[in-house]
């Protein structure tokens, strides 16, 4: 099944997605999906983020080849911060280079969960049970911020348009093995399997559990593979003209150009 949620004129509502038509569904997809019977063209439709995340947790170094790449040891436990809610965009809507910080702006394909029911203190049996599933997601970064200049991740990962995620959530998905790319203007950049996850998608689940209150509709991004901007010779990073896609074999493509604030 893939849920999207969508805006036709001025209505924002969730629906299924089954080939060229919405069937909206009454309120929201967590805890139970109630199907109305309205049914939408997809050509009528503007597809929008797939979820209004109250939170979007953010999981770092968490492929083997993107620590390697890193320069970095393994981590012990999830290496975990928080994008703001704010950085939200859905497939097709610009990632702006924020004036602020615009020369070393860097992309990062990512596999994310969206829970799809209040998740506290829940075990790894029990985890992927409390995913609604699974969308595309970019983990956009400003290098210059997170690296050189402010000593923690939160300005750099947080910019309004650095969290794109779309096109829809996929419910029905191997998270263990899937294969994830990112491609600049055409150009394959991060080709991988979440099978390279240190952590995978219910030892998260669970051990953010622990941490915190999982609300429906919260994203956990769950990291990137290697091949990102900043750490290829010469660097790459992302200007205005540019179109970055990521790709998860079961769910679909993320696509989104770049402008300059």
């Amino acid at each position: 099944m893939r849920i999207v949620r969508f805006q036709r004129d001025t209505v924002r509502a969730y629906g299924v997605l089954e080939g060229d038509t919405i069937d909206r569904i009454d309120g929201t997809p967590f805890e139970t999906i109630t199907r109305t019977g309205q049914k939408v063209p997809l050509s009528e439709a503007q597809l929008l983020a797939p979820v209004e995340a109250p939170n979007v947790v953010a999981i770092g170094l968490n492929y083997r080849t993107h620590a390697v790449e890193s320069k970095m040891d393994l981590p012990e436990r999830p290496l975990l911060f928080l994008k703001a809610s704010t950085s939200i965009i859905g497939s097709e809507e610009p990632i702006v280079l924020p004036a602020m910080a615009p020369d070393e702006v860097d992309y990062e394909a990512e596999l994310c969960i969206v829970i799809g029911r209040k998740a506290r203190n829940v075990s790894e049996d029990e985890a992927l049970g409390c995913a609604l599933g699974y969308t595309c997601g970019n983990d956009v970064s400003a290098r210059d911020c997170q690296i050189k200049q402010d000593g923690q991740w939160a300005r750099g990962k947080s910019f309004d348009t650095f969290c794109p995620l779309g096109p829809w959530v996929a419910t029905e998905l191997d998270p263990d093995n899937a294969g994830i790319r990112s491609r600049v203007n055409g150009e394959t950049m991060q080709d991988s399997n979440t099978s390279d996850l240190i952590f995978n998608c219910a030892q998260l689940i669970s051990f953010l559990s622990r941490c915190m209150t999982l609300l429906p509709g919260t994203v956990i991004m769950t990291g990137t593979p290697s091949g990102v901007g900043f750490a290829r010779k010469p660097p790459v990073f992302l200007r205005p003209g540019d179109r970055v896609e990521i790709e998860v074999d079961g769910i679909g493509t993320l696509a989104n150009g770049v402008v300059q604030e």
